[in-house]
């Protein structure tokens, strides 16, 4: 494998624990970020609950957010990432105890599958499943302190068939960090956000024996000690993604650094890909924790931190093209809670929605936020917890 970067050291303290308190509505004079009553509907969605270990299910029915019957559903262990199938039948949560998989029923409800045992014992940091729902890719930091990526083939029946062969690649890659994993909507590449280590991008194919490439193109961070917390790509291949902190070394802040995705190219090993006109730009807070790229790719949307007890917010960025060339211009920003941490669009394209890790020493500060969609711009309308607080909800992801 070839790595086109080198490494700095940073850390990067992040706080995981819950919010306190169910979030009330203060009068309109002193709230910061106040909602707005919507009518609007959702397709379902699920929040992971790290400290409850809990998998919360919920919907937005006529503006009223409503938790799918059976939820919240119980995990022997400590939840750290999850994946749904491409078709909305399957559910995959990563623990520590490994990974167990559901059958999503009709309105979102899950049934436990392989007899409630894990389908694998690896503990991933961030899953992606393949794009027609054969492979799930996971990625950890094993115990040499390589970058490994499994890909388990999952059978018809959304489980593995013991005995089969899980193909591997490990990335000898200096001190990384592994913050989130995104597979490109064409299914031919994994792009892993490896904190000071930059961000690698792997080949995929799902049609091979083994669908993982052995070499990675390494992009190293755009200024010293900075690091890459998050990745994305736009919907139809166009653009991807990386949030980084201190990316935007002006304003000494967090960055939003967005490249074409065709400057990627197809030959083995690649070069440094071409950032649009604009990048990077400021992310609108530290920590840019989660990218959302939303369906039309018209905005980007990047869930910021801004320390361990101050709000955070979630920033909002136009993309403009004229032909094939693309750029990014300064956007707005919105209040959420304590470090957003995951960001989602439901399945109507009516909401984003947005989960924090929270304060436990901060009253009403929420764990989960819906906000509705005007031509790129967010209103905030619901505002919750996710169960009894702290809870710690980490991520959220939304049946497609």
């Amino acid at each position: 494998m070839k790595i086109r970067f080198g490494a700095i050291l940073l850390t990067l303290a992040m706080l995981l624990t819950g919010c306190s308190g169910f979030w009330t509505l203060p009068p309109s004079s002193t709230s910061t970020n106040p909602t707005t009553p919507t009518t609007l509907s959702s397709g379902v969605f699920y929040v992971l609950n790290q400290a409850t270990k809990q998998i919360a299910v919920y919907s937005i029915a006529s503006g009223t957010l409503s938790p799918v019957s059976g939820s919240p559903y119980s995990l022997s262990a400590a939840p750290s990432c999850i994946a749904i199938a491409p078709g909305g039948g399957y559910l995959y949560v990563g623990t520590l105890s490994g990974i167990y998989v559901y059958s999503i029923g009709t309105g979102g409800g899950l049934t436990i599958l392989n007899g409630g045992s894990v389908i694998s014992s690896d503990i991933p940091s961030a899953m992606q499943m393949g794009p027609n729902g054969s492979w799930l890719i996971d990625a950890f930091i094993n115990g040499g302190g390589q970058v490994e990526m499994n890909a388990i083939p999952i059978n018809p029946g959304g489980t593995y068939t013991a005995g089969l062969t899980v193909p591997s690649v490990a990335f000898p890659i200096t001190k990384p960090s592994l913050n989130q994993m995104v597979l490109s909507p064409d299914g031919a590449n994994l792009f892993v956000a490896l904190g000071t280590a930059g961000t690698i991008v792997v080949p995929f194919n799902s049609g091979n024996a083994n669908p993982l490439g052995s070499q990675a193109t390494g992009i190293s961070v755009a200024n010293t000690g900075g690091s890459a917390l998050s990745v994305a790509v736009d919907p139809t291949n166009r653009l991807f993604y990386i949030g980084e902190t201190l990316a935007n070394s002006s304003a000494n802040s967090g960055g939003l650094r967005v490249f074409t995705y065709s400057s990627l190219g197809s030959a083995t090993p690649r070069f440094a890909p071409t950032q649009i006109s604009g990048s990077p730009i400021a992310s609108g807070g530290l920590s840019p924790s989660a990218i959302l790229p939303e369906a039309s790719g018209e905005t980007v949307y990047v869930a910021n931190g801004q320390g361990p007890t101050g709000s955070g917010n979630i920033s909002w960025f136009p993309i403009t093209v004229s032909g094939t060339t693309y750029s990014i211009a300064a956007g707005s920003t919105i209040v959420s809670g304590i470090f957003p941490v995951g960001v989602a669009e439901d399945s109507l394209d009516h909401f984003v929605l947005a989960v924090s890790t929270g304060g436990s020493t901060t009253s009403g500060d929420p764990d989960l936020e819906a906000y509705t969609m005007s031509s790129g711009a967010l209103t905030a309308a619901i505002k919750s917890n996710t169960g009894t607080d702290p809870v710690g909800a980490i991520a959220v992801a939304a049946l497609p």
